[in-house]
């Protein structure tokens, strides 16, 4: 049978190119398998892990895996300390995002007037940044010294020198719920910067021709950020609000540093470490760090499907 006499189909078969090789593709492959299997056990493994613990009845040094459901998550909602945890998050998280925006908001648009030394302040402003929350932690538990008389230091000092005697505050020893209120300055103070720096990017990627046209049209400099400049930073500051949420829902060393076991100031993260390592209730530490979890989930899974659907649309 002759070429001409095949069927369209064998014809087509006999000139498909064999399957060779691809080395790109396995070598793609190869560099990433390692960081995909350390990422699916240490990662995805030990939450599986700490989901099993927290169902369990794990009390003390020796493992105890016997099955209680969901007796540690629902002790949690009946529990004084944990109430007293939710309650500072919310707290410290709402003043942290807000004042962060707006005081990150206000130097970006300051620098981005193109003032001379504008390299120096931006260098000043993220300075903080290069300190752990530890160390800022430990200065400004100092800096927020409640001591009166001959005792007095800090910035209660300052404003006394300084004939301020109405600025003199109990700061982070207020009484509750408001305590947490004052740990929130250390925190903005370290990572305002940071909102800087996300917003300053921002503006200096916005097209100075909208500015111009605004002015044209006659548009204040008020009405040209309150309709231009602000609706197109929409996604910086919807970033910088995941970054700063993941921050404050899982703040630890900072609270650590400044509150020195103070329960008014307590948070999950705090409560978690104290229950786990001091209490040796690893049920319970392990159902606070799920719910931890969860609950920055609900802040980022949302945040990643916007993401990816608005790349797909691009």
């Amino acid at each position: 049978m002759s070429v001409t006499q095949l069927s369209p189909a064998a014809v087509a078969a006999t000139r498909r190119p064999r399957r060779t090789f691809d080395r790109d593709r396995f070598l793609a492959v190869a560099l990433a398998a390692p960081s995909i299997l350390a990422t699916a056990i240490f990662v995805y493994g030990f939450i599986g892990w700490s989901v099993r613990v927290s169902l369990s009845k794990w009390t003390g040094l020796i493992a105890d895996y016997s099955f209680v459901g969901l007796d540690h998550y629902i002790g949690l909602l009946d529990d004084g300390r944990f109430q007293i945890d939710i309650r500072n998050t919310a707290i410290f998280t709402v003043l942290f995002l807000t004042s962060c925006l707006a005081i990150g908001l206000f130097l970006a648009v300051l620098l981005d007037q193109r003032l001379k030394g504008e390299n120096l302040f931006r260098s000043i402003y993220m300075f903080p940044m290069a300190i752990s929350f530890i160390v800022t932690g430990v200065v400004w538990r100092w800096l927020m010294n409640s001591a009166a008389g001959s005792r007095i230091s800090g910035l209660n000092l300052l404003f006394q020198n300084l004939g301020l005697d109405f600025l003199i505050s109990r700061w982070h020893l207020t009484d509750p719920p408001w305590g947490i209120a004052f740990v929130v300055l250390p925190a903005v103070w370290q990572m305002s910067g940071f909102t800087m720096a996300l917003y300053l990017g921002g503006l200096r990627a916005i097209s100075e021709d909208l500015r111009e046209a605004a002015r044209v049209d006659g548009a204040s400099e008020l009405q040209t950020y309150r309709y231009i400049i602000l609706p197109l930073l929409q996604p910086v500051t919807l970033s910088a609000v995941i970054i700063l949420g993941h921050i404050s829902l899982k703040i630890f060393d900072l609270i650590v540093a400044i509150s020195q076991n103070n329960i008014a100031l307590d948070v999950p993260g705090v409560y978690m470490w104290r229950t786990t390592f001091d209490g040796n209730n690893y049920g319970q530490g392990a159902a606070i760090g799920i719910i931890m979890l969860v609950t920055v989930a609900l802040l980022i899974v949302p945040y990643l499907i916007y993401s990816m659907r608005t790349e797909a649309e691009q």
